[in-house]
């Protein structure tokens, strides 16, 4: 049975793809949590492409988005959601920071605050991302993270690293 429905609240994903057919990789995800019980798709940022962060040895570059969802669902089951999504489109996990069809991180989620092996909230590596904070800018400027607001989280990080994504193609 599905989990009983909480209060809306809105929740921030980050879309993540560097594998196949990147563009095709985030629309599958934003219609897989439109197609979600509880979850409504609100917004969406622009896409943008990036060089891998973090990762060992050359990677294909990233398209990433950043999408708010209005959301009945508790944040674990929200991340599981996604972790299904991912599943669906062929993710696998051969080391952290492998190349990836499809990733979808659960940055925010209403004023939720946890720390669990499972889930941390807010996403504990987003301030350091502009791959993240640009696109979520986009679509919630006025946001605060951990009371700071994401134009200030925005400062200081290498923002010239995140381009508008061609408009056509993987």
């Amino acid at each position: 049975p599905p989990p009983p429905a909480g209060a809306p609240a809105a929740a921030y994903l980050s879309l993540g793809s560097n594998l196949g057919d990147r563009r095709r990789a985030l629309a599958f995800a934003r219609g897989q949590l439109a197609a979600t019980p509880g979850v409504t798709l609100d917004a969406a940022s622009p896409v943008y492409e990036t060089a891998p962060h973090g990762t060992p040895g050359p990677q294909p570059d990233y398209l990433n988005q950043v999408v708010r969802v209005i959301t009945t669902l508790a944040p674990g089951v929200l991340l599981h959601r996604c972790l299904e999504i991912e599943n669906r489109h062929g993710r696998v996990r051969p080391s952290r920071h492998a190349p990836r069809t499809l990733d979808i991180d659960l940055l925010l989620h209403g004023d939720a605050v946890c720390d669990t092996p499972f889930l941390t909230l807010p996403h504990p590596r987003m301030r350091e991302r502009a791959f993240v904070l640009v696109p979520l800018a986009d679509i919630a400027p006025g946001l605060s993270v951990n009371g700071i607001p994401v134009a200030r989280l925005l400062r200081g990080l290498d923002v010239e690293t995140v381009r508008p994504a061609p408009a056509e193609g993987g």
